[in-house]
């Protein structure tokens, strides 16, 4: 059984969202934020060693993922609508503050969640995706993600699905869950609802002007996390967020790992949040 199936996840209205969340443990509470391609289930690893250890965990299926609805607009899946999801569950769940952990768009997501509601987020991590205002600024970090370009095109679903998802599972290296993404990403709608979260927040233009970040910087104490085996995130976006944390910053690097650090060095990426997230720094 997958974590999204749990006895502890239930269904919660938003907005007219209906979104699966996990709700288990006691303690302070703490919300994890997956990406894409994933669900909730990317943090199997993580749940039970955070429940384990004293905390509340809340993890939702974002909206296109797992077994939350798939809205069809693709301007529903920008991220200012995402983050109203949510600010909803935690109203829902009456969790005034949290601790905030994410991945790929659950980063950038938690990011703007500690920016723009900095009374809701103790603590944050931000695992593989710095601070929104590191992007824009390599020519490196721009060439890593052609894909984004790529996927902005109508065509990009039937290449993606061609050849038993051939281009699919190169594009990936290898790394996370594949076979489990393919199968959830061929369910009816779902792979444009995952392609959706890149056309409502990457324009082409972000690849050859500058553009500022709407996000401002964030005042909790804030981990940063990055892995040498991610093929689409630069080292440097992540360490350069200090810039934009005007509380305490800390930055591990994870090696052997890729992109998706909480499926490949769980026991490490564990250590670190448990010892993080049960710091005393002030803000």
């Amino acid at each position: 059984m997958s974590v999204g199936d749990a006895t502890s996840a239930r269904r919660l209205e938003v907005g007219g969202i209906g979104l699966n969340v996990l709700d288990d443990g006691e303690g302070p509470a703490v919300l994890l934020l997956h990406g894409f391609p994933d669900s909730l289930d990317l943090w199997r690893h993580q749940v039970p060693a955070l429940t384990g250890s004293g905390f509340r965990v809340v993890a939702p299926d974002l909206r296109g993922f797992g077994q939350s609805d798939a809205p069809e607009e693709m301007e529903a899946y920008a991220l200012p609508a995402v983050l109203e999801d949510v600010v909803g569950i935690l109203d829902q769940l009456e969790v005034p503050s949290l601790r905030v952990l994410g991945h790929d768009w659950g980063a950038a997501l938690a990011w703007g969640l500690a920016a723009l509601h900095p009374e809701r987020v103790e603590r944050l991590v931000a695992i593989s995706v710095g601070h929104p205002a590191t992007f824009p600024g390599s020519m490196e970090q721009r060439a890593l993600s052609w894909y984004m370009l790529f996927f902005q095109f109508p065509e990009a679903e039937e290449a993606l699905r061609r050849d038993d998802w051939r281009f699919f599972r190169e594009a990936f290296g290898g790394g996370g869950d594949l076979d489990r993404y393919i199968e959830d990403l061929s369910r009816p709608g779902r792979l444009t609802a995952g392609l959706n979260w890149y056309r409502a927040n990457i324009s082409p233009e972000s690849f050859v002007s500058a553009i500022s970040s709407a996000v401002p910087a964030v005042s909790c104490p804030t981990l940063g996390v990055w892995s040498s085996g991610d093929v689409a995130l630069t080292e440097h976006q992540m360490t350069s967020s200090a810039a934009n944390v005007n509380g305490p910053w800390r930055y591990e690097r994870i090696d052997d790992a890729s992109h998706w650090i909480p499926v490949d060095a769980p026991e490490r990426l564990n250590e670190l949040l448990i010892d993080f997230l049960t710091g005393e720094e002030s803000r």
